[in-house]
């Protein structure tokens, strides 16, 4: 989950540089402004979701199902603001190296999140 989360900052910080990248079309600032709303709450959420990992150490029983539960909840809300990335994407008009860029970043973290996710659930299931 670190690992998502400290892909998740990356990915945010070079997003917020392409925002002032000269020559991008209105659409295009517009949907990059969107997209670093959308890493902002991801990233917020893995923060919490790796805070809470660090709780569940120490927890049993309906306290651990709690933590659980809350680390699915914050990952997988994480993992929809990728798709609301994609949307604001979405329509020939915005094709091009911009895109493809911050696209190729957010799907890395994307699969690096869904594995931590997958991690999680297989412990969770063990205990």
């Amino acid at each position: 989950m670190s690992e998502s989360l400290e892909r998740a900052r990356s990915t945010q910080a070079f997003v917020s540089k392409m925002k002032k990248f000269r020559g991008l079309k209105k659409r295009e600032y517009e949907a990059i402004k969107d997209c670093m709303e959308e890493m902002s709450d991801g990233v917020d959420r893995l923060s919490k979701s790796v805070q809470e990992l660090k709780h569940m150490g120490q927890a049993e029983g309906q306290d651990f199902l709690w933590h659980v539960s809350n680390v699915e909840t914050w990952v997988s809300a994480a993992l929809t603001d990728k798709n609301t990335f994609f949307d604001g994407f979405a329509g020939r008009a915005l094709d091009g190296k911009v895109k493809d860029s911050i696209r190729a970043r957010v799907l890395n973290v994307a699969k690096v999140t869904s594995n931590a996710l997958s991690l999680v659930n297989q412990f969770a299931s063990k205990q």
